[in-house]
This record gives C-alpha cells, structure tokens and sequence, in this order.
C-alpha cells in the first residue's frame, strides 16, 4: 500500500474524499469563481491529490527511519552534519507555504546513520501544518532520542509565504531558528563549530 492509499484510508474515517472536495469547490465558491466552468471542473480533484502530497508526513513515523544504524565507523566521535536539506511545509496559521533550508547535525554514540535518514526526518515533520519553531524543535529532538545521540543541532532558514505574499508583505524576509540538544546545548564551543560549518558565523 503506498502513502496516497494510506493517506486516504485514514482520511476517509473521518472526512471521505468526496467531502473534501466538495470543501474545495466552497471555497472556488467563495473567493469568487464558478466550480462548474470548463477549468476548474478538475481542481477539487486536483486540490486533494496535492493535499495529500503536502501533508503526508502525518502518516510518517520519523522514529522508523532511525532504526538502521552502523556501528563499524572505527572509533568516529566528531559531529556528522547534513547541509542545505529543502524544505517545503505550510504554516499552521495560514496554510501557506513555508520554503527553505534545514541544516542538521549530531554527535554520534557509537554508531551513526545513513545520510539519507536525516533528511527523511526533516521531511517527515516538514510536510505536516507547521510552526518554524516547533519544526526545529522536532528535528533535533528525534535525532537525539532516536540514535541516541550526545547531542543534535537543528537550524532551518526559511521563507514564510503568509509574510511575504500577504499581510506585511516583506518580500525578502527570511526566518532562522536554531535548537540544541545534549551536548550541543552545554557547549557554546559546538554551538559555535555548527554554525560556523552552516555559514551563519
């Protein structure tokens, strides 16, 4: 079973596919539009099928991708850090996207995990209704518990749609948020080391 078939099994307990798109013609409705003319017939469709893409981290245990680990690194006790993994979320207030880069890294204990299973936990809690801070906060602390790490550092810069397409409308303002865990949180000499690797020092 694939994530759209199990996104919509678990939707379709609560909400079925037809409600929801008949929530979305409301809304064509409502901002303005006829449902019903030649190209918007296919939208509501077309709405979920994207829903479903944006928010499928909520089917996603971000613990799982953490399980398969190595332990023949040789004795490697130095922080291990992922650069520049996209990120693409919505925000919880507005359901508008929130678009940028999360930087992570860890000190490993003993043992260390593929690379690719970082970037899957970014993704996991980025592809739900967020908040900057609290998708931070996410990150490191899986990583942490999860490899039972000495510590985990998250940093995410990003571009928050609902500020610049709307409201205040700062164009070019960005947002940075930082959390540290374990030893990262104790040591401002880590700190430092982090976010000099990362650029912002």
């Amino acid at each position: 079973m694939n994530v759209t078939e199990l996104i919509k099994k678990k939707l379709e307990k609560t909400v079925t596919r037809e409600q929801a798109e008949a929530a979305i013609k409301v809304l064509l409705a409502w901002a303005g539009e006829n449902p019903k003319r030649e190209g918007l017939l296919d939208t509501p469709k077309r709405v979920i099928k994207a829903f479903e893409e944006y928010f499928s981290g909520y089917l996603i245990d971000p613990y799982k991708d953490l399980e398969k680990t190595f332990g023949d690194v040789e004795g490697y006790d130095d922080m291990v850090i992922q650069k520049n993994i996209s990120i693409y979320s919505h925000c919880e207030h507005h359901m508008a996207p929130i678009v940028g880069v999360a930087h992570v890294a860890y000190l490993p204990h003993e043992k260390v995990v593929g690379l690719s299973k970082l970037a899957r936990v970014v993704e996991a809690y980025s592809r739900r209704l967020q908040t900057q801070e609290r998708l931070t906060m996410e990150i490191a602390n899986t990583i942490f518990k999860g490899l039972k790490a000495h510590g985990a550092a998250v940093s995410i810069d990003a571009v928050h749609h609902c500020m610049t397409s709307r409201g205040i409308k700062k164009h070019e303002a960005t947002t940075v948020t930082n959390y540290f865990t374990g030893i990262f949180k104790e040591s401002h000499n880590l700190q430092n080391r982090f976010l000099h690797y990362i650029g912002q020092k």
